[in-house]
C-alpha cells in the first residue's frame, strides 16, 4: 500500500470516527426508570429526564406525554416557553419544568398533587437532543408501597 492509499484510509477512518462522535453526542440518562409516589405523603413527584453531556435545553422542543390518554400531552415546551394549549385537562396547573434545570440539560417534570389516576408510563421526548425515555410512575398508599418494597428485599 503506497503512502497516498494509507493517507486516504486514515482520512476515511478519522472522518467516520468524528461522524460517529457527532451522532452520539447526546444521550438520555435514566431511560426506563421507576418512580414511586404515595398518596398523602408525596404531594409532588419528580419524573427524571436528563441529557448528557449537560446541554442547554431551554429552547428545545420538549414533550412529556402518556400514550394511553387523549390528548396525550402532559407538558410541552416549545421555543423557550410552556405550550400547554393541547395539555390533557387532568394535568392542568399540576406540571412544571425548571428553567434553571433546562439550562443544565435537566428536563425532569414536576407533577404536583399526585393522584391514583397518575399511575402510568410517561414519555420524555426531545427530538433534536435525541432524547426518548420512559418513566413508570407507581402511585399508591404509603402502606401499599411500603409493603411492596419490603416484600421484594
Amino acid at each position: 500500500m503506497d503512502s497516498k492509499s494509507k493517507l486516504r484510509a486514515t482520512s476515511a477512518l478519522v472522518f467516520h470516527t468524528v461522524l460517529i462522535l457527532l451522532v452520539a453526542r447526546f444521550y438520555t440518562v435514566g431511560q426506563h426508570q421507576l418512580v414511586e409516589a404515595s398518596i398523602g405523603i408525596t404531594g409532588d413527584v419528580m419524573l427524571p429526564c436528563h441529557v448528557e453531556p449537560a446541554t442547554d435545553a431551554t429552547d428545545e422542543l420538549l414533550e412529556w406525554s402518556r400514550q394511553d390518554l387523549n390528548p396525550r400531552f402532559i407538558h410541552v415546551r416549545r421555543d423557550g416557553e410552556d405550550h400547554l394549549v393541547d395539555q390533557n385537562t387532568s394535568y392542568m396547573n399540576r406540571t412544571s419544568v425548571s428553567v434553571d434545570g433546562l439550562k443544565q440539560g435537566n428536563m425532569s417534570l414536576r407533577l404536583s398533587r399526585v393522584r391514583l389516576s397518575d399511575e402510568a408510563t410517561y414519555r420524555c421526548f426531545s427530538p433534536r437532543l435525541k432524547t426518548d425515555s420512559r418513566v413508570q410512575l407507581v402511585v399508591g398508599t404509603y402502606t401499599k408501597l411500603h409493603r411492596r418494597f419490603y416484600c421484594q428485599v
